[in-house]
């Protein structure tokens, strides 16, 4: 334990200027053993202070850390847990109570008799030992500090405990004065006892002359003491004089006290009334309202700009008085009470009057638009009247009426609507209905007008609008079910007939269709969505600013809105007194919106049913125009009405599209050829190159061109299909030449188009277009020297039996003689009118629009050439040196096929 007391105060105290006096091994009570010490230790300069130290051993290394210290004024009791029985466990209270075990008793006891010695030199108050043996607990004498020599006032229990222990080194006088003394005996060191002897002998030396001075010196300690004496009698008269100054002094110290507590009071005083003047203060300045505001609350013109701006003012200050933030205890004021009293009864009066006001306005404004659309309409509405020069007029422009002078109006009091909304907002959601109900009213009549306009300049004329069932401003379609299938749009010259071709959804033939009319619906349809367009937006801009509500995206867990188009809550789960929170006030503006232009969707449907009654490819244009629309709608507001009720109608669109293509391939399908007729191109062949050349006109840079290649996919599988169906059912027509001429024709119109989702289509009508070319002309062809071509394959049986060719000759049936018969049958003029006969049957079966008889006939020209080579190869091997040649040359071929294909 020594040599870790030495380590500890040389590593740990030493270097801050403290001695360790007494040191003791412990662990926390009840815990796992991790021992440290603890440490008392006083300051070696003054003042002293006297801490207990708690030292533990490092984790990372062999040395001791400074853990934590308590300064001993801070303990309060020091509890041995039993004065008796020897026990190692003790508790010291500082600001809590700390439970150690020592490592044994005699370490805990000499800590704890430690601690009480320090307690008796330095402290002033008194620490409880309680359960301390009496004999630990012995009393210090009363020394004070001044009578401890130098060099001793380090000591803290004036005993040898700590003299025993610590090493007391000697200073450089005294290392001086033995050096000088051994310098003077050279034999000290190796005659001790005559050292030491020389020593005793000087030291009785010194005592005699100490004595002698002593004795000397009497007189001179008389005199000492007589002074002293004198001394003392002087501080007794100092004594009596100080105490009656004290006595003095008492009286002017009640006084000064009396003085002391009246300034005391009255800077109390002060304080209090600058606190005072401060509140009231306060209240003055943020709950008074001008009186030019209250006038302007109670009586301010709410039509004129001015006024607007004067009761803007006056309710913003009105606001701000209410919301002050009072502090506590100005609500028991009663002058408060009757001024938040009078706030409320303006508020309430100036709610009210500004909601009947807006209602007015609302009224007004929604009354002019009646008649303006009224005095627009007047001749449409007006059952039987001659409308020529009312459609006349309208074909000019389709334009919707523009609100923006009622929006302007009406912005003028934005800022009074935020008021009413943050103070009264029951009259707000009331005046949010108002205007909800005035102006779906309003917008249902002139949307339903505009689509009026728009389908009679769809159809042409009156007369045939009423083909269509357009009757009145309703913008409907009436009118039996059979008469819509049966439905056929007709321009003056009768300029479409019926046919039940692919394209035909309206009873209309695909060669006769007005591409004009076609671009009238586009541009029309244009027209319609470029009008709404900016109708809703410029609606949905004016709310989000006329009643303040926000704009930006719903968060996740918004407030679920009750869709009421008949006027009901605006949302669930929402306490009409209070404003509604960020994401409900989007959903507000949705719903809102939806209420107002509800006749929107149901419009753009019934007009979307009537382009594609009037002609299906009205879907392709639809599609389109519908699609960039919505592109644009969702860059700007994916979650706003219009990119709802636009992606609404898209899905409309689309199911029409995808409708036109089913019929399509239905009618694909459901083609019947003439038994007696050749069948030549087939007419959904012809249509799906007029289709596949208008839809990519039509789809040139669209966002939707995904959905025609899809479309393209299922209409030329088909196309394949149903093409090989007429072609095996073809009576008069051979099937080889069907399918050549049909796949000829889509593989020319594929190359034309350069559709790149059919690259594997095109490949694949090449390859059967060329696959039934080859096999026609072989078919149609056959032998055309017919008894050559037996004797040649008894030829080629003999060799192919192991006869050599040279000795084929030699057979009886092959030999010279058999061979220049059967060449004789065959001269110049009949091979030349085989052929033309060839010629005019391949005629009969090709049709004129493929114009492929040319190719036919060169590909049955190089078939014939061939077989020719062949014979004479064949002569040239099993008949060398005969002399046997054909009767015509492969030069007369060349001139028979091109005479025959001039002449006809």
């Amino acid at each position: 334990m020594t040599a870790i007391k030495h380590a500890l105060q040389r590593d740990i105290f030493t270097p801050n200027d403290e001695r360790l006096l007494s040191i003791v091994n412990v662990c926390k009570a009840g815990k796992k053993k991790k021992n440290c010490f603890l440490c008392a230790t006083v300051t070696t300069e003054r003042p002293v202070q006297v801490k207990v130290v708690k030292v533990k051993k490092s984790d990372k290394g062999d040395f001791y850390k400074r853990q934590i210290a308590w300064a001993l004024r801070d303990l309060a009791v020091v509890d041995a847990k039993d004065a008796i029985k020897e026990n190692p466990e003790f508790d010291l209270h500082f600001e809590k109570i700390y439970k150690w075990v020592a490592s044994s008793t005699a370490e805990k006891n000499a800590f704890i008799s430690c601690i009480w010695k320090l307690n008796q030199r330095y402290l002033r108050k008194k620490i409880d030992f309680v359960n301390v043996s009496s004999q630990l607990l012995e009393e210090l004498p009363k020394v004070t500090e001044e009578s401890v020599p130098s060099g001793e006032n380090q000591s803290v229990t004036g005993g040898d405990e700590e003299a025993g222990d610590e090493y007391q080194e000697l200073n450089a006088r005294e290392e001086q004065d033995i050096e000088i003394m051994m310098e003077g005996c050279e034999y000290a060191i190796s005659n001790a006892e005559a050292f030491a002897e020389r020593l005793s002998r000087e030291l009785q030396v010194l005592d005699g002359a100490n004595i002698q001075s002593i004795m000397a010196s009497e007189k001179q300690v008389n005199i000492l003491m007589k002074l002293l004496d004198e001394a003392l009698k002087e501080v007794d008269q100092i004594e009596f004089k100080l105490s009656s100054y004290e006595e003095m002094l008492q009286s002017v110290k009640e006084q000064m006290d009396q003085i002391s507590e009246s300034n005391h009071l009255i800077h109390l005083s002060n304080t209090n009334n600058v606190k005072l003047l401060s509140e009231i203060e306060f209240l003055v300045n943020h709950m008074d309202l001008a009186k030019g505001h209250i006038k302007a609350l109670q009586d301010g013109d709410l039509a004129s700009s001015r006024g607007i701006e004067a009761c803007t003012n006056a309710a913003d200050a009105l606001l701000q008085c209410m919301n002050v933030a009072l502090r506590p205890g100005h609500d028991m004021l009663l002058a408060v009470k009757q001024q938040q009293q009078r706030f409320g009864d303006l508020r309430e009066h100036f709610a009210r009057r500004l909601a009947s006001h807006l209602n007015n306005v609302f009224v007004q404004q929604f009354t002019q638009a009646l008649l303006q659309l009224y005095n627009r309409s007047y001749f449409l509405s007006v059952p039987g009247h001659d409308q020529s020069s009312t459609l006349a007029q309208h074909s000019v422009e389709l334009t919707l009426p523009n609100h923006h002078p009622f929006h302007r109006d009406l912005l003028r009091y934005a800022k009074l609507m935020e008021w009413l909304k943050s103070t009264d907002y029951g009259k707000y959601e009331g005046l949010t209905k108002n205007y909800m109900d005035y102006l779906s009213r309003l917008y249902e009549r002139e949307i339903k007008d505009f689509f009026e306009v728009a389908k009679i300049k769809m159809t042409g004329t009156t007369k045939e609008s009423k083909k269509f069932g357009l009757h009145g401003s309703s913008g409907k379609l009436t009118g039996s079910t059979s008469s819509l299938n049966k439905l056929s749009v007709q321009s003056s010259g009768n300029r479409r007939s019926q046919s039940s071709s692919l394209l035909d959804m309206g009873n209309m033939s695909a060669s006769d269709l007005d591409v004009a009319d076609r671009t009238k619906f586009d541009k029309i349809f244009e027209q319609v969505l470029s009008e709404l367009e900016p109708l809703c937006l410029a609606e949905q801009d004016f709310i989000s600013k006329f009643f303040k509500l926000q704009q930006h995206q719903s968060m996740p867990g918004s407030v679920t809105e009750a869709d009421d188009p008949d006027g009901g809550t605006l949302s669930r789960q929402h306490n009409p007194g209070t404003p509604l929170p960020v994401s409900s006030e989007k959903d507000m503006i949705r719903q809102m919106m939806t209420k107002i232009f509800r006749c929107i969707e149901p419009e753009l449907n019934n007009l979307i049913a009537l382009g594609d009654k009037i002609d299906s490819f009205n879907s392709l244009y639809m599609l389109v125009k519908m699609s960039h629309h919505v592109w644009t709608a969702q860059n700007v507001d994916p979650a706003s009405f219009l990119s709802t009720t636009l992606g609404n109608v898209l899905v409309t669109v689309k199911r029409n599209f995808d409708k036109c293509i089913s019929n399509q391939i239905r009618q694909m399908e459901e083609v019947k050829i003439s038994k007696k007729s050749k069948v030549g191109i087939l007419p959904f062949v012809a249509e799906f190159e007029e289709f596949a050349g208008l839809a990519e006109s039509i789809f040139k840079n669209a966002e939707r061109r995904g959905d025609l290649d899809k479309a393209y996919t299922k209409l030329i599988r088909g196309v394949f299909v149903n093409v090989e169906k007429v072609a095996n059912e073809s009576q008069k027509t051979p099937r080889d030449v069907v399918m050549m001429e049909n796949f000829h024709h889509i593989f020319a119109t594929l190359s034309r188009l350069k559709i790149s989702c059919l690259e594997a289509e095109k490949k694949e009508a090449k390859q059967k277009y060329t696959d039934h070319l080859q096999s026609y002309v072989i078919y149609s062809l056959g032998q055309p020297l017919e008894k050559l071509n037996h004797f040649f394959e008894g030829v080629e049986a003999r060799v192919a039996q192991g006869i050599r060719e040279e000795e084929v000759s030699y057979q009886l049936a092959f030999n010279k003689q058999e061979l220049r018969k059967v060449i004789k049958e065959y001269p110049g003029k009949e091979v030349k009118k085989g052929l033309d006969n060839l010629y005019k049957k391949v005629d009969k079966h090709l049709c004129e629009e493929e114009n492929l008889l040319q190719v036919v006939w060169h590909s049955m020209q190089d078939e014939f050439i061939r077989q020719y080579k062949h014979f004479e190869g064949l002569i040239a091997r099993c008949y060398p040196g005969s002399g046997v040649t054909m009767e015509f040359t492969i030069q007369d071929i060349l001139d028979y096929c091109s005479s025959i294909a001039q002449s006809h």
